[in-house]
């Protein structure tokens, strides 16, 4: 095994390995970004196709990746696959993990890796369900691991939402920060850990209400998706909720807003639904969804998708 010397922060600047813990669909995006970025990728799965499916899915998302101008092309050549994880950690400089969303799984795997690697290596995780306070018990090393959650899907999506565990070092932190910003990703700092991070949580609160709205018979399946994505899903694109209402509030910005409007939005707030995913409205949600594919595959919806989010990060990135 070689060993890297320096602390987590130092390691950014020579971060020329970084091995892949996971080989499903957020490692593939995972992998595909990275050789983008002019890395050399390990992966590591023990599924039996995980090979032949990772050059497939990485194949299928290199010419959209070079039509982004990222600075490398994607060449599998540079993407190394095995079931062996001491052969897949060997060299590591960083390590990010997106095995299956399993606490045990994972624990379990924190605990190997963090016997197998030198001490000063970071090991990121992209659990989207689990904080690094509750996948750290099984390792040594806990100061090192930290939560470095991409949104989906990786390959396109800026976001990385960052937290650290009750034990993740405040260099592991800057170090994870620096390596992130370094390949193009825009990070975000958390300062307590909580169940789902804080994009997921914002999605989970839009989705109960969606489903409120629904299952009380307010609004279609479709015309729900309809009112967010020629909606409020536009200005998202741009700006969060904060800045959004600051323009809202015109001259006065978020300070109007919140001194004119503050009451009727009060009003309903009291009034959002408290839905709960049941076999009821499951029923009447997957109903909606077929009336709304109109035939359309998953696959052909997904190309649509990355498609459409690469010419919105070409032509109008984040405000």
């Amino acid at each position: 095994m070689t060993s890297i010397a320096g602390s987590p922060s130092e390691l950014t600047n020579s971060i020329r390995q970084v091995t892949l813990i996971g080989a499903g669909t957020i490692g593939a995006s995972w992998a595909a970004y990275l050789l983008a970025r002019g890395l050399e990728v390990h992966a590591f799965d023990p599924r039996e196709d995980a090979e032949t499916s990772l050059h497939r899915e990485v194949t299928r998302l290199a010419p959209l990746l070079r039509e982004l101008g990222h600075p490398f092309p994607v060449e599998v050549e540079r993407l190394h696959m095995t079931n062996d994880l001491a052969t897949a950690l060997d060299g590591a400089d960083f390590v990010q993990e997106s095995s299956p969303e399993v606490r045990e799984i994972k624990v379990d795997l924190f605990a190997r890796i963090d016997r197998l690697l030198p001490r000063k290596i970071i090991i990121a995780s992209s659990s989207s369900g689990f904080t690094a306070s509750q996948l750290a018990g099984g390792m040594d090393h806990p100061e090192r691991l930290v939560i470095g959650h991409p949104f989906n899907p990786p390959h396109l999506m800026p976001l990385v939402e960052m937290v650290a565990g009750e034990l993740t070092s405040p260099e592991t932190m800057k170090g994870a920060l620096s390596f992130y910003r370094a390949i193009g990703k825009h990070p975000i700092t958390l300062h307590k850990e909580r169940r789902g991070h804080v994009a997921n949580r914002l999605q989970a609160a839009l989705l109960q209400e969606a489903i409120s709205l629904v299952a009380e018979g307010v609004v279609s399946v479709d015309d729900l998706d309809a009112a967010v994505s020629y909606g409020p899903g536009l200005r998202w694109a741009l700006m969060g909720p904060f800045l959004t209402f600051h323009l809202g509030g015109g001259e006065g910005g978020l300070a109007h807003f919140l001194d004119h409007l503050a009451t009727p939005f009060n009003e309903m707030i009291d009034d959002l639904g408290e839905a709960h995913l049941n076999e009821t409205n499951r029923d009447q949600l997957l109903e909606g969804i077929v009336d709304e594919l109109h035939g359309r595959s998953i696959e052909e919806l997904a190309t649509l998708r990355d498609e459409r989010l690469a010419t919105i990060l070409r032509l109008a990135p984040p405000i």
